[in-house]
């Protein structure tokens, strides 16, 4: 992959690497990648809402974003961004939405494969019976995303 612009960036769930084609967010993945950070507006931008959202101060990204991928997985990854915060949904309940009722596991590996984590919220995504499954960076961090989301709109410290 080339990243002509990227950054290492800490959060609570350990490193952090974004990068940019610097116009657009192109990665946020959990682990630091050994390059040379070169770091440019889109990826500050990014790492500042980040650490607001980290914060349990933000609630919404305003950010350009060029995921890559398939026209299913594209679609798969705009109706996560459609989740509201704080809320989870069923992969079947992704299926659904994207008129592909039995395209559950479909939906679990387009999630899987999602290159701007935490932007693209697939850890709002659950078992159908409301159990934790799957996510890139652990279980432990989907369940970090999850209650630090509920815990900031029970604080009100988010705009709704």
């Amino acid at each position: 992959m080339n990243w002509p612009y990227n950054l290492r960036m800490e959060s609570p769930l350990g490193a952090l690497f974004l990068a940019s084609d610097g116009e657009a967010l192109t990665e946020v993945s959990f682990g630091a990648k050994s390059l040379a950070q070169r770091p440019c507006g889109v990826l500050l931008d990014a790492q500042q809402q980040l650490t607001e959202y980290f914060a349990g101060t933000r609630k919404r990204f305003d950010l350009p974003l060029r995921p890559v991928g398939t026209p299913f997985q594209l679609a798969n990854w705009q109706a996560l961004s459609e989740i509201p915060y704080g809320q989870t949904v069923s992969y079947q309940d992704i299926a659904c939405r994207l008129g592909k009722p039995k395209a559950c596991r479909a939906v679990g590996l387009a999630n899987h494969c999602n290159p701007i984590s935490i932007i693209i919220p697939c850890h709002r995504v659950v078992g159908k019976n409301g159990s934790l499954t799957g996510y890139a960076g652990g279980l432990n961090a989907k369940r970090f995303l999850l209650e630090l989301e509920h815990k900031a709109m029970e604080e009100n410290r988010v705009e709704i």
